[in-house]
């Protein structure tokens, strides 16, 4: 493009603000996107803050109050269990993603795998429903809203005035002037991602790194930009105002309500998977198998009675040198993590399959484009949650074993065997306090940028893909604009 055009598109952009700035209604809407924009990132941050803060307590006094727990039987406090807390990725106060409906805690006990709790919201997921007012919705679902209603009359307008033949007379060629009237969109797409941009820098000074930082801005921006593209393309085709606005409506509800509802229910459909119920059933019935590991005498523990016996070279199992209740109590939780970890990861495929088929439909809408992006990239996607639950499981296991080595070293069998005789032996089957600080200190952290980066490929090619796609359909109407 030859500096003569150049001057003129800026020329436009130019124009194009004076004719806003005297529209009270382009005003009102610039305002109200600027206004939603900044209040949700200082509203979210402050939330995500308190969150932090009273996460970080919880996890302070649930690890106090197992380990001032008095003398005990060891399986009781396998029983008593604590909690598990997930501090969320700096950027997630841009995007909580899908940490609002997962939640960030875990419940750790023997026997037993629980989900993550503490969730915002239990009402879907996030590519079924508009969700709260977080930055991230603000700028995927309103903001392009917000650009219709400022430019869908751009090119139309013209038309309308019968100014359009006249600038055309006048050496402006039609993609001159659509880039002119881009230009002028593409300004706003910057006082909009202000905020949002300031926000994700001050991140940095939270340990997130500057790649994780630019790769969030430039996938909205490259959203937006596909937004400003569909807006010239329309008002290019349409002749009148009222038609460029219908058609942009309703391309807005089709791309940014009906099809992140549909990729998720294909996804489902695609990718069945098994209810709740349907689970806990198969489990319970995998685990009667395994046998009652708080009765030594189930059949299913008969043969590892017998390794026993032959390992220590002895008759019966008072013989034994360490407690055999402590041991069978050991198998058993290791047989029963081993199927509960199968179902487990059972479990999680089917659910990165069908989050894998939603993120298709990027390629088709750019709202399930940027979505995945957004999620990705600041740390709330399906991936980040999956590596807690297993963590967090490793985490369970290792602290559970850890009570049943205590089970099998610090306590005699007989008096294990006999502590409910009485008073007396009730106490003597107990051990002391300070064993209970085998706890470890679990920190959670997200994926490295690069890794994060890497996954986003996918989503960054679909947006790209949509602004040559679009950009070749208004350089193609630009050259027949009349």
């Amino acid at each position: 493009m030859s500096i003569n055009n150049v001057s003129k598109v800026v020329l436009i952009a130019k124009d194009e603000w004076r004719y806003w700035l005297r529209s009270k209604l382009a005003v009102t809407v610039l305002a109200i996107g600027l206004i939603l924009t900044l209040s949700s990132v200082v509203v979210t941050a402050i939330t995500m803050l308190e969150l932090s803060h009273t996460r970080h307590e919880l996890q302070t006094t649930s690890d106090k109050s197992f380990v001032d727990q008095p003398d005990r039987h060891p399986h009781r406090m396998v029983h008593y269990g604590h909690y598990a807390f997930r501090t969320p990725a700096p950027l997630s106060t841009l995007d909580p993603g899908i940490d609002a409906y997962t939640g960030n805690s875990i419940f750790l006990e023997g026997h037993r795998q629980n989900s993550a709790m503490f969730a915002d919201s239990r009402q879907g997921t996030a590519l079924t429903k508009l969700g709260s007012l977080t930055p991230a919705f603000i700028v995927q679902t309103l903001a392009p809203l917000l650009l219709i209603l400022i430019g869908y009359s751009g090119i139309s307008r013209e038309r309308e005035s019968q100014t359009l033949s006249y600038l055309l007379s006048q050496g402006t060629s039609g993609v001159t002037l659509i880039a002119g009237k881009g230009l002028a969109l593409l300004s706003v797409v910057g006082l909009i991602l202000t905020p949002l941009t300031v926000s994700a820098l001050f991140t940095l000074g939270t340990d997130e790194s500057l790649l994780a930082v630019v790769s969030f801005v430039v996938g909205y921006a490259l959203y937006l930009t596909v937004w400003v593209l569909l807006i010239l393309l329309a008002s290019s085709v349409f002749s009148k105002n009222s038609g460029s606005f219908t058609a942009l409506a309703f391309v807005w509800i089709l791309l940014c309500i009906v099809m992140p509802r549909v990729a998720s229910t294909t996804a489902a459909i695609v990718v069945p998977s098994a209810g709740k119920i349907e689970t806990d059933f198969a489990v319970k019935a995998d685990l009667r198998k395994l046998g009652d590991g708080h009765n030594t005498n189930d059949p299913a523990f008969e043969q590892f009675k017998q390794s026993l016996l032959k390992k220590y070279n002895v008759n019966s199992i008072d013989e034994l040198p360490v407690n055999f209740r402590g041991l069978v109590a050991s198998e058993s939780e290791a047989k029963q993590t081993e199927v509960l970890n199968q179902f487990a990861q059972q479990r999680m495929q089917a659910e990165l399959k069908q989050t894998q088929v939603s993120r298709y439909f990027g390629w088709v809408s750019p709202m399930v484009a940027i979505r995945s992006l957004s999620m990705i990239v600041v740390g709330t996607s399906i991936e980040t949650h999956h590596r807690f639950l297993r963590e967090t499981e490793q985490l369970r296991f290792d602290f559970v074993q850890g009570l049943n080595k205590v089970h099998i070293e610090e306590l005699d069998y007989q008096d294990d065997m006999n502590r409910n005789a009485d008073a007396a032996a009730t106490k003597k089957a107990r051990v002391s306090a300070d064993n209970w600080k085998i706890l470890q200190n679990f920190t959670f952290h997200s994926d490295s940028a690069l890794v994060r980066a890497h996954r986003s490929t996918s989503a960054f090619l679909q947006l790209l893909l949509w602004i040559a796609v679009l950009a070749g359909g208004i350089k193609f109407v630009g050259k027949r604009l009349l």
